[in-house]
């Protein structure tokens, strides 16, 4: 299993009062937003998120989790879709406003550490969240990215030029290849075989699909679970997972805490 203290990944995390930079809409109802947040942006790993008290809700409100979509000096960004009252809420605070922001929260993408492994990021919808963020920090690999229709796709043109390659497909057929974003996978493990390391975000029909394909190449595959987060710090137990340990044994695991990123092998599904 995953340890992210044998990968050196800093675990401090911090109540942090940041304010917003600049928030504006990148399609449809997805945003992006930047703060200001020294701590975060310094400290943050690829994959890992954050819980943000948003303004204009009631005082009692949880805070909701986002992925962190990247970090660049002393700014923290966060890329979101609406989708209930507290992703409205945030679309609709201003530059200059104040969030609180707790993180860096649970365990991201181990990074590759083998100079022949190629990495290959999937990503479903914004999914492609994190990916930002972590081809800032890997020198080069594809990233595949998979919706139901064009206006799903993600940041494809926010990739470093020429070091990673950029792949699409749509249900629908509207941008890229016609199907689901696993045809797109298929043929990059056909051409690097084990050599690949999997990275993937997005829903769960899409993370256990992925998670088959890699061990019938027998490649190693990280996957990043979409479950419903409330606390953020593994006491309330909404978000388990069975998990498969290194004995055989089977044990709820915290996505929260202990993930959210797990190898595709450990996850009962």
């Amino acid at each position: 299993m995953y340890d992210p203290k044998v990968e050196g990944i800093k675990l401090e995390s911090r109540d942090e009062t940041a304010r917003v930079l600049s928030i504006h809409p990148v399609q449809g109802e997805y945003w992006l937003l930047r703060a200001h947040a020294p701590f975060l942006a310094g400290n943050a790993q690829p994959g890992q998120y954050v819980h943000i008290r948003v303004p204009g809700l009631e005082a009692s409100a949880l805070r909701r989790p986002f992925s962190i979509y990247g970090c660049e000096g002393e700014a923290l960004e966060i890329l979101f879709k609406v989708v209930g009252r507290g992703s409205a809420a945030l679309s609709r605070v201003q530059e200059g406003d104040v969030l609180q922001i707790l993180g860096p929260l649970g365990n991201g993408f181990p990074l590759p550490k083998e100079k022949a492994a190629y990495p290959v990021c999937v990503a479903g919808g914004y999914g492609v969240a994190p990916f930002h963020f972590f081809a800032s920090r890997v020198s080069a690999g594809s990233v595949l990215i998979g919706g139901r229709t064009a206006g799903d796709i993600l940041c494809a043109d926010s990739f470093p030029d020429g070091r990673w390659r950029v792949g699409i497909a749509t249900e629908d057929g509207s941008k890229g290849t016609k199907g689901l974003v696993t045809r797109l996978l298929k043929t990059e493990l056909e051409t690097y075989g084990s050599a690949a390391v999997i990275y993937a975000c997005g829903p769960d029909g899409m993370l256990r699909a992925v998670g088959e394909m890699a061990a019938s190449f027998g490649c190693t595959a990280w996957l990043s679970l979409d479950k419903h987060m409330v606390c953020g710090v593994g006491a309330c137990l909404a978000c388990v997972q069975k998990i498969r340990l290194a004995d055989g044994t089977e044990r709820l695991l915290r996505v929260c805490k202990e993930g959210p990123v797990f190898e595709a092998s450990e996850i009962v599904w």
